[in-house]
């Protein structure tokens, strides 16, 4: 029953609070269960999330274009306009066939999206066009040739250092240009590794821009002449900033391999600085040096791709 209580300004009814419910003991066992369902599942979006990110990754590609002759009527693909004359009325990007009017091409965005009916060789083809028209992190011949080399060549003795038949390294570039990421450079198709090094360092060195490139190299040398070795790792660490990101990315999976590689120097005798000597000069090309600048510059070379490899951990 409700109690009254009198007051000057009248009498009130005072109503006891309604009791808690009880809570069930099903529903204190099944908390904690939701719980870690939802904390499971929110894990497996964010998993899914960062794998999408890996297989999808967003570089920026400027378009290549080229002048270009068309047959029949044609429209500007940015302006919408005609394009007059009978010969070379615009231009053609080699790598996603985009048509623009030549005036129109310098103010295009740089969102070149190659196409594979464009893009038709592996080898030769600069590497981020080449990321883009697979939707891949890295060219596709770098990570099947390292997985290979890594699943039973690590041990070999001079790996990178001795070369493989020049024949049959050509055999396996032209598998890459014909076959894509179908190419089968298997021990049973390739028994001897040093093919599949000897196909990976061919890659790096037929590249129209290098994999530490021409704008890049000069940044990099000077940095291989710092003495002090704190200095020359936070100089490296800044130089790696003006690569772009499919060829710094590609440059760290490389570096965190030969890393790999060097961790078998008892077997394959082969340390950062001997993997230095290899890889200085097939990854960095200046441009237009003297023959002397050139001789002088392999030393830095080395010198750069030893310091990448031995501070992978840290650089990237």
């Amino acid at each position: 029953m409700p109690s009254r209580e009198s007051t000057g300004s009248g009498t009130h009814l005072h109503r006891a609070p309604a009791p808690s419910k009880p809570t069930s003991p099903a529903s204190t066992f099944w908390q904690p269960i939701r719980s870690f369902a939802l904390s499971q599942l929110t894990s497996l979006v964010r998993r899914a999330t960062l794998r999408e990110s890996d297989l999808a990754p967003k570089y920026e590609k400027v378009h290549n274009f080229k002048v270009h002759t068309f047959r029949g009527p044609h429209w500007c693909e940015y302006c919408a306009n005609f394009m007059w004359g009978l010969i070379a009325q615009g231009v053609k990007c080699a790598d996603c066939g985009l048509n623009v009017h030549k005036q129109c091409s310098k103010v295009v965005p740089n969102d070149c999206q190659p196409d594979l009916r464009h893009v038709k060789k592996v080898y030769s083809c600069d590497l981020t066009t080449l990321v883009k028209a697979h939707n891949t992190k890295r060219p596709m011949v770098v990570d099947m040739c390292i997985q290979e080399i890594e699943a039973r060549g690590l041990q070999s003795e001079g790996l990178y250092r001795i070369s493989g038949f020049s024949e049959l390294i050509e055999d396996v570039k032209l598998a890459f240009d014909r076959d894509g990421e179908k190419a089968d450079i298997s021990s049973s198709a390739y028994e001897d590794i040093n093919i599949i090094t000897g196909a990976l360092k061919l890659y790096f060195r037929e590249l129209p821009i290098p994999l530490i490139t021409y704008d890049a190299y000069p940044r990099f040398i000077e940095t291989a002449k710092i003495t002090d070795p704190e200095k020359r790792l936070e100089s490296l660490h800044e130089a790696l900033k003006l690569l772009p990101p499919a060829h710094c990315e590609t440059l760290r999976y490389l570096m965190a391999h030969l890393k790999r590689v060097t961790q078998y120097e008892k077997e394959n005798l082969m340390s950062s600085e001997n993997l230095g000597i290899v890889f200085g000069p097939t990854l960095m090309r200046a441009p237009e040096l003297d023959a002397m600048t050139a001789l002088n510059d392999i030393r830095y070379q080395r010198l750069v791709v030893e310091t990448l490899i031995t501070n992978e951990d840290v650089l990237f």
